[in-house]
């Protein structure tokens, strides 16, 4: 079953993201805390969503198997929204069992309901199981761009001569 994040659903959430560095090989990279994520998720105006995959287990308790975390967008040249994924992520145990795709099904739900006119998200050059995944639903590279990343001091420095 695939819901929306709740309050309650934070420490959970949390934990996911710990679980996805460590499998994007970077266990060290995760600064936000739960308080980070729940003050994101839960503002009067939220500009960050996640929904949960909820698996049940064969002692009938539920158990969160997954979650994607998302925002909207804006194309200028559709002249709509849309929404970037930035991290989906289903736990190993869970693989296979049709939770990451339900995740993005519901998003794309969720486009289609609101006039969004696209789903974009970023997957490592190495991920094969992800990139097989996301081919098989249709999706296709964005060949000919690549992503680009200002942060730490290089962002400060420019932020602090600007403005």
């Amino acid at each position: 079953m695939i819901r929306p994040a709740r309050p309650e659903d934070v420490p959970e959430i949390h934990r996911l993201i710990g679980e996805l560095a460590e499998y994007e090989k970077e266990p060290d990279a995760v600064e936000a805390t739960e308080a980070d994520l729940h003050r994101s998720l839960f503002a009067d105006t939220p500009a960050v969503f996640a929904h949960v995959a909820e698996h049940t287990g064969e002692d009938g308790a539920q158990v969160t198997a997954g979650f994607a975390l998302w925002f909207l967008t804006y194309s200028t040249w559709t002249g709509r929204h849309g929404i970037h994924l930035e991290d989906l992520y289903v736990r190993p145990e869970h693989r296979g069992l049709g939770h990451g795709f339900a995740l993005l099904q519901n998003l794309a739900h969720i486009c289609v309901e609101h006039g969004y006119r696209r789903l974009e998200w970023s997957v490592l050059d190495w991920n094969t199981p992800a990139i097989r995944f996301y081919e098989s639903l249709g999706s296709v590279p964005m060949d000919g761009w690549t992503v680009r990343r200002l942060d730490g001091d290089a962002l400060d420095s420019l932020g602090a001569s600007g403005g």
